[in-house]
């Protein structure tokens, strides 16, 4: 059992933003292998299926993303999955748009969401997709910055970043994590 975690804030205010993206990799994950992600349940809208030989729950917290490790911990002892078993996906200010980094482990770094992931569950021995957002521009507050859109000139990197990541956990699934390094960090 996986359980696959994009973080993000709820409600139509915050799609598209930059600190949303992990919901959009998670949409990006269901539609490719037809996982419908439309239940609520432990303080996240999920759906649950299979990719591979692979029964996983795709999941998405509605507990705004500084409180996000509410729901991972609901998750986490609802279904039981090993710690590498859990694969979280998040927005990293300290990579420039367009660059996605997975990691076997680490440390919460600045962002509040993985901080309260790491609080709950007590642990940070856990695969993470980070999808870079860049960082705010001179003079602009860091939580009205990831709470902006992309710029048009981003778009396509980032969305090619999205689509390596989905890629990504497809290969932690059918391989492992270091090989999904190996062939998608970049």
């Amino acid at each position: 059992m996986f359980l696959i975690v994009g973080l993000g804030n709820p409600g139509d205010r915050y799609h598209g933003t930059r600190h949303n993206i992990g919901f959009y990799v998670i949409d990006l994950l269901a539609e490719a292998h037809g996982i419908s992600v439309d239940r609520i349940k432990h303080k996240a809208v999920l759906g649950e299926g299979r990719i591979g030989d692979h029964r996983l729950v795709l999941a998405k917290p509605q507990t705004f993303m500084n409180n996000s490790g509410e729901s991972l911990l609901a998750l986490k002892q609802w279904y039981k999955p090993e710690p590498q078993h859990i694969i979280l996906i998040y927005d990293d200010v300290d990579l420039d748009p367009g660059i996605m980094r997975i990691r076997p482990e680490g440390s919460a770094g600045t962002h509040n969401g993985m901080r309260s992931v790491i609080y709950h569950l007590q642990h940070q021995d856990f695969p993470r997709v980070r999808i870079g957002i860049g960082k705010a521009p001179e003079g602009w507050d860091l939580a009205n910055y990831v709470l902006s859109r992309f710029r048009e000139e981003e778009v396509e990197a980032v969305k090619d970043a999205c689509e390596r990541a989905v890629k990504g956990i497809e290969c932690i699934l059918s391989h492992d994590v270091e090989q999904a390094m190996s062939r998608y960090n970049g």
